[in-house]
C-alpha cells in the first residue's frame, strides 16, 4: 500500500470546517455530532497499517515500484489464502458424494483446479492496468448499470464461502475440545480473528498471510504424515460407465468452482502495482499460488475420504462433522495432534480475509450512496453476517457445499466470457480509459452484455444437476452437471452479434 493515501487527506480536509462552525450553528447539536464522527473517521482511517481507500482509483503516481518480493508476496497471499480446510472439504466429495475412486477423484481435482486458477489467473491482469477493482473493471465490459448484477452476486458468493469457512473452523475448534467448547463459539473466535485483519485492510492482510501460511504449511504435511498412511489410493468408482462419466465431470466442474470463485475479486489485490507490469507475471504469480494450493488440499481432502471406509474412528468422527474427521486425522499424536488441529482450524481466516474485503469493495461499488460508507464499515457489518449465517447454518454444511458452491459458481464464468470476448473483438483497437471509471457517458451502456449474461444463465439453469432441480440438459448428459459448460457456450454465442449491433445502434 502507498504512503500517501489522497483519500486520508481529503477526509482530514473535510473535518476541518464543521469544527471551526460558529456556535450559531450548534443550536439543536447536530453539526456537532457530524463533526465529532466525522473526526471519530478520520482518526480511525490514520491509524499506522489502515487502509483508508476504497474504490477510488489508484493513480499510476500512487503505485508501488516492481520488486521480487512484492511478487514472492503476493504468491504467497494467494496459496496461504487457499490452503485452508473448507477447500480441503471439497476434495472430500469427490468420494463421499460423487462415489469416484482415488484415481479418478485425483484427475478430476487437478484439472479442474487448473482451469479455476486459469480464469481467476485471467481477471487479476487488470489491476495493474487499470488501478481499478474488479468490479469497476467490470463496468468496461458489461456497462455501469448492468455490471451490478455480477457485483451483487459476487458479494453473495464471498458472504457464501466465508460462511462455510466458519461452519469448518467451529467444527475443528469444538472437535479439539471433545464437545466441551461449542461450534457457535468456535464461529464466533473465527469472525473476531477475521474481522479485525479485513478491517485494516491490504498491509495488514499481506503481514497476516505471509506469517499465517508457515505453521499452516507445517501442520498440512503433518497431517500427511500421520493420516496418510490411511489413505486408499485403489478404491474404484462406483456405477456404470455412464455414472462414473456424469459424476467426473460434475466433480470436475465443482473443483473448477472454488478458485474460479476469486475471479470476481483478483483484480483488487494488484491495484498498487506499477501501471506497465508485465500482464504474463501478473497471470503467472496467480496461477502459480492458487492451482499449488487447490492441488494440495484437494488430494489431501480426497486422501482422508478415502480412508473413512477402512477406518472406523474416521468414519465415527465423519458422522459428526467434516471438522471431526479432520481432528481424527492427527489423531495418533494425542496432544499435538490436537494443537495442530487448532491450527489448520485457523487457515479459515486466511481464506475468509480477503472475501470479506473483496466484498465490502463491491458494496461500495453499487451505487453513489453506498460508495460514501467507508470499506471498513462494510467490513464489519459482512463479518456480523457471515456469523449469523455460520451459526444459522451450521447442521446443513454438506448441503451447503453441493448446493450454493456449483450454484455461484455458474455467473462468475460466464462473466469471463464477456470479458473476454469485449477484450479481443471490441476493445482491443480502441483501448481503454481508466480514468473514466464513474463515466456513464463514456462507459457502454451494457445491454448486449447483460442479455449475454441472462442467456448464459439460462443455459446454467437448463444445464445445472442439483438436489432441487435437474435441468433437461442434466438429464440428457447421464445426470452430469454441465451448468457452467452450456452458460458459457450460450453467453460465447449470444455476446458478439448483440454487442455489433449496440455499437452499432448507440456508439459506446
Amino acid at each position: 500500500m502507498v504512503d500517501s493515501d489522497p483519500e486520508k487527506a481529503a477526509i482530514a480536509t473535510a473535518t476541518v470546517e464543521p469544527i471551526t462552525a460558529p456556535a450559531s450553528l450548534n443550536t439543536d447539536n447536530e453539526p456537532t455530532k457530524l463533526s465529532a464522527l466525522q473526526t471519530l473517521n478520520a482518526r480511525i482511517e490514520g491509524l499506522a497499517g489502515f487502509e483508508a481507500r476504497g474504490i477510488t482509483r489508484v493513480l499510476p503516481s500512487e503505485r508501488q515500484p516492481a520488486s521480487t518480493s512484492a511478487d514472492v508476496q503476493v504468491l504467497l497471499m494467494w496459496f496461504s489464502a487457499n490452503i485452508s480446510i473448507n477447500n480441503l472439504a471439497v476434495g472430500l466429495l469427490g468420494p463421499l458424494l460423487f462415489g469416484l475412486g482415488f484415481l479418478d477423484s485425483a484427475m478430476c481435482a487437478v484439472v479442474g483446479g487448473l482451469l479455476g486458477s486459469c480464469s481467476t489467473a485471467y481477471m487479476s491482469i487488470w489491476g495493474p492496468a487499470s488501478g481499478n477493482r474488479t468490479m469497476v473493471v467490470c463496468r468496461y465490459f458489461m456497462g455501469y448499470w448492468p455490471s451490478k448484477v455480477p457485483c451483487f452476486l459476487n458479494i453473495v458468493l464471498m458472504v457464501g464461502y466465508c460462511t462455510i469457512s466458519y461452519i469448518i473452523g467451529g467444527q475443528v475448534l469444538s472437535a479439539v475440545s471433545g464437545g466441551s467448547l461449542p461450534i457457535t463459539v468456535g464461529i464466533v473466535v473465527v469472525a473476531v480473528v477475521v474481522w479485525v485483519v479485513a478491517v485494516f485492510g491490504m498491509a495488514v492482510f499481506h503481514h497476516y498471510e505471509r506469517w499465517s501460511l508457515i505453521p499452516q504449511i507445517l501442520v498440512l504435511f503433518v497431517l500427511i504424515g500421520c493420516a496418510g498412511p490411511h489413505f486408499d489410493a485403489t478404491t474404484e468408482s462406483l456405477g456404470d460407465a455412464k455414472t462414473i462419466a456424469a459424476n467426473r465431470l460434475s466433480f470436475l466442474s465443482l473443483c473448477l468452482y472454488v478458485p474460479n470463485s476469486w475471479a470476481a475479486a483478483a483484480s483488487d489485490y494488484y491495484v498498487y502495482y506499477p501501471e506497465r507490469t508485465s500482464r504474463l507475471k501478473i497471470f503467472l504469480l496467480t496461477l502459480s499460488g492458487l492451482w499449488l494450493s487447490f492441488t494440495l488440499v484437494y488430494l489431501l481432502g480426497i486422501g482422508l475420504a478415502t480412508g473413512i471406509a477402512t477406518n472406523t474412528d474416521w468414519a465415527d468422527a465423519n458422522a459428526i462433522s467434516t471438522g471431526a474427521l479432520i481432528v481424527a486425522g492427527f489423531g495418533p499424536l494425542a496432544g499435538f495432534g490436537k494443537f495442530c488441529a487448532v491450527v489448520v482450524a485457523m487457515s479459515v481466516i486466511a481464506n475468509s480475509i480477503p472475501g470479506t474485503y473483496s466484498a465490502a469493495l463491491g458494496f461500495q461499488t453499487l451505487g453513489r450512496y453506498p460508495k460514501e460508507v467507508p470499506r471498513y464499515l462494510w467490513s464489519t457489518v459482512l463479518v456480523l453476517v457471515e456469523m449469523l449465517l455460520a451459526l444459522l447454518g451450521r447442521e446443513h454444511l454438506y448441503a451447503i457445499f453441493s448446493n450454493f458452491l456449483a450454484l455461484m459458481g455458474y455467473w462468475v464464468e460466464i462473466m469471463i466470457c464477456i470479458v473476454v470476448q469485449e477484450h479481443l473483438l471490441f476493445r482491443r483497437s480502441r483501448g481503454y480509459d481508466w480514468t473514466k471509471w464513474e463515466d456513464k457517458t463514456y462507459l457502454p451502456v451494457g445491454w448486449a452484455a447483460l442479455a449475454a449474461f441472462l442467456f448464459g444463465w439460462l443455459g446454467a439453469v437448463l444445464g445445472m444437476y442439483q438436489v432441487w432441480y435437474v435441468g433437461p440438459l442434466a438429464e440428457l448428459a447421464g445426470l452430469a452437471d454441465v451448468g457452467v459448460w452450456v452458460g458459457c457456450g450460450f453467453a460465447l454465442v449470444t455476446f458478439p452479434p448483440l454487442r455489433y449491433l449496440e455499437l452499432r445502434v448507440i456508439g459506446r
